[in-house]
């Protein structure tokens, strides 16, 4: 619904997101190897892309137990900007605050060694968020506080929210 809370979970790394891209960039392009140790990363490029894609469901199955969430969008390819649609009803749009979360090293020298569009670095990698979930705005703080108590490996934070649709623009807006 309008007014809804998008509440984000890291990613930690590349998942599923968008290896094709990254081997060209990383090999191709920048003519790393996968033993490189890169320093804008501080690891060897083989540790980086080969971080173990993690599992979102005892965050999402504590949410469902508090009564918290309306709705889950795994960010997988596509990014945000193919998968966050999927839960919206018709005539509802996702805004996202791109200053609510600092992306990750990897996809930044992404973006840099192959000059990456905005719209298409959003659209191929996950820059960082791992599942949104998308909650009532008057469950929101108790949604953060389920996510803290459920152990998970990081903090939830607020991505953004649901608003109408505007004439002439996307599903998912970036802000």
């Amino acid at each position: 619904r309008k007014g809804d809370v998008r509440l984000a979970l890291a990613s930690t790394g590349l998942h599923t997101n968008g290896y094709s891209l990254a081997r060209k960039l990383l090999f191709d392009v920048a003519r790393l190897r996968p033993e490189s140790h890169v320093p804008e990363l501080a690891a060897v490029l083989a540790d980086v892309l080969l971080q173990v894609h993690r599992s979102y469901l005892k965050p999402l199955q504590s949410l469902v137990k508090a009564d918290s969430l309306s709705a889950a969008a795994h960010i997988t390819g596509g990014g945000v900007t193919d998968n966050l649609p999927r839960v919206l009803p018709k005539g509802l749009a996702a805004v996202i605050d791109t200053g609510s979360w600092q992306v990750p090293p990897l996809f930044e020298m992404l973006r840099r060694i192959g000059s990456v569009a905005d719209a298409d670095w959003r659209r191929t990698f996950n820059l960082g968020v791992g599942m949104i979930f998308v909650v009532p705005a008057k469950k929101a703080d108790k949604a953060l506080r389920t996510l803290a108590r459920g152990g998970s490996s990081d903090k939830a934070w607020v991505i953004g929210e649901v608003a109408a649709q505007r004439r002439g623009k996307g599903r998912v807006e970036y802000r």
